[in-house]
């Protein structure tokens, strides 16, 4: 893309399918050696990725031909083929649709870094649904709570 010239930052959240806690410390590290690979083959860049037994977090640097929801939809479909042609869970794994997408400056690159990289100590502290509705408010996204995720039918 000639004349093309960007700075796109963005972390990415979502959620397993029913909330479950299914990525497990076994296999963890290699589905965020997946997921990374998918991201690199879309000519972005992986900053940091963590994935939660319930969630994930993955920090990017996009490149300006793909964009965030088709990206999102390749690292969602092809982690899950993968977790799935492994039978490394019981039954069929699936991502819950939809994800959040929160954009940085430059500037921020090595807090964001550190913040995905240091999950399991921040959730020590903080639930995965406290950490969400935080993230939409400081981004100041509108929301409606009956379509977070799958925990508001919990109730």
């Amino acid at each position: 893309m000639a004349n093309t010239y960007t700075q796109l930052y963005i972390q990415y959240v979502f959620s397993v399918k029913g909330r479950g806690n299914f990525i497990k410390e076994k296999f963890r590290d290699e589905l965020e050696k997946v997921m990374c690979g998918i991201i690199t083959n879309h000519h972005c860049k992986t900053y940091a990725i963590y994935c939660n037994p319930d969630h994930s977090h993955v920090f990017v640097g996009m490149h300006p031909t793909i964009s965030p929801s088709k990206l999102m939809e390749q690292v969602k479909s092809g982690s899950s083929n993968w977790l799935n042609n492994r039978k490394l869970i019981p039954g069929k794994f699936a991502w819950q649709d939809g994800y959040g997408a929160f954009t940085y400056s430059r500037s921020h690159i090595d807090r964001v870094v550190k913040y995905v990289l240091n999950q399991p100590e921040h959730h020590k502290k903080q639930s995965f649904q406290e950490e969400y509705v935080l993230f939409l408010k400081k981004f100041d996204v509108e929301y409606d709570p009956k379509y977070l995720f799958e925990w508001y039918e919990k109730r």
